[in-house]
């Protein structure tokens, strides 16, 4: 039996029930017209009074009460569902919907969102390491858990983000494989009057990424000027619908930065390999007549589609086995046509708007070991203005 005393409609209440106390707060009324309240319990009075001090100087801040059945499963679910859709494009949802199935939610999903802690991130992480995940596959997972708490956070569902506070892995940058002078020459001598001429030759010469290689459409390309815009990608994403029997499409989309939106200036020696290669494809469109689905692209399908990367990437990897080079992969080209740019002298800041990055130091941290001719020249110069030849 309750005693204590209760307080009027709209006041906070406490009461002892048995051997606990518990106490109440009114949070207004619901769509249906009943009353809301929150409540709490503790072992004596003076536990539930700081409890609902505590809510109240919460809810006096304009913060929501404190859900404590809320799990980290359910919330990374709405926010994938709910907050996500619109704000990023559909294959980046589809990658962090995978990252939430297949690693936050197995390890963080039953846990009480509100009662998360850096150590139960921290955790998570150092069991990702111990089951031989790359610290680049973990820094990923945290930034989409990381990601998902700011959404907790501005909501007022949580008090801090702790993913945020929780240790970084941490990254060493691979020098990777790039293709040398010679290798490369030899490549594009042995693709020469191939379907893959252009396309190699541009990635190569430009560092392009291999969906935005495929996605670059005849309309960007000025003859006249030799520039060439680099606007769109093609990828593969997962069908929403569920209508059509499929499980993924190729798409055409807009890329999404300012800095990767760039544009390319061609020699007279790549416009003519464009030529070429428009004449090739020109002859391939009147074979086809009715049966050419045209895109727009300059490196389409066989029948003018957009170009299944996948399928560009098996048949790349075969033609440099057939140049005697082994397998190699299209990103591979980006890392060599880098490699060779600053090899020829490139100033870093202008590989850096070539290649699209978001930032300087990205290529400084990728590419920053192979400047050291630079750098050793700079120590000279100095020496010399210093001390004398």
């Amino acid at each position: 039996m309750s005693r204590g005393r209760r307080r009027g409609h709209g006041e906070d209440s406490v009461y002892q029930d048995g051997d606990r106390w518990r106490g109440a707060i009114s949070l207004g009324y619901g769509p249906d017209g009943r009353r809301i309240r929150k409540k709490v319990s503790g072992r004596t009075k003076a536990e539930v009074l700081e409890k609902l001090r505590e809510l109240r100087k919460q809810l006096d801040a304009g913060m929501p009460a404190p859900d404590g059945k809320l799990t980290v499963g359910a919330f990374l679910d709405r926010w994938l569902r709910h907050n996500l859709p619109g704000h990023v494009a559909d294959s980046t949802l589809d990658d962090y919907a995978d990252m939430v199935r297949l690693h936050l939610a197995p390890a963080l999903g039953r846990k009480v969102l509100s009662k998360l802690t850096v150590a139960d991130v921290d955790a998570l992480w150092a069991a990702k390491r111990e089951q031989g995940y790359s610290p680049n596959s973990i820094r990923i997972m945290r930034a989409v858990l990381r990601k998902a708490l700011g959404q907790a956070e501005r909501e007022g569902l949580v008090s801090r983000n702790v993913a945020a506070l929780s240790t970084p892995p941490r990254i060493g940058q691979p020098e990777g494989r790039a293709l040398t002078r010679e290798q490369a020459q030899r490549l594009l001598a042995e693709l020469r009057g191939h379907d893959f001429d252009a396309l190699v030759t541009l990635m190569l010469a430009f560092g392009l990424r291999r969906g935005e290689a495929l996605g670059l459409h005849w309309s960007a390309l000025d003859w006249e000027a030799g520039t060439l815009g680099v606007t769109h990608a093609v990828k593969r994403v997962k069908v929403r619908d569920g209508r059509s029997g499929r499980r993924t499409r190729l798409v055409v989309s807009e890329l999404k930065t300012r800095r990767s939106r760039r544009t390319l200036y061609l020699t007279p020696e790549l416009v003519e390999i464009l030529r070429e290669h428009r004449a090739r494809q020109a002859k391939r469109r009147m074979a086809l007549g009715a049966a050419w689905q045209d895109h727009g692209l300059i490196f389409p399908s066989r029948v003018g589609t957009p170009m299944d990367p996948d399928n560009f990437s098996h048949t790349f990897s075969r033609l440099c086995r057939r140049a005697g080079l082994g397998h190699w992969h299209p990103h591979e080209l980006r890392h060599s046509g880098a490699s060779l740019m600053l090899a020829q002298g490139t100033p870093l800041h202008v590989v850096s708007e070539v290649l699209g990055h978001s930032s300087i130091a990205i290529t400084k941290d990728v590419y920053g070991h192979l400047v050291e001719g630079e750098k050793r020249a700079a120590a000279r110069s100095m020496t010399e203005a210093l001390l004398g030849p």
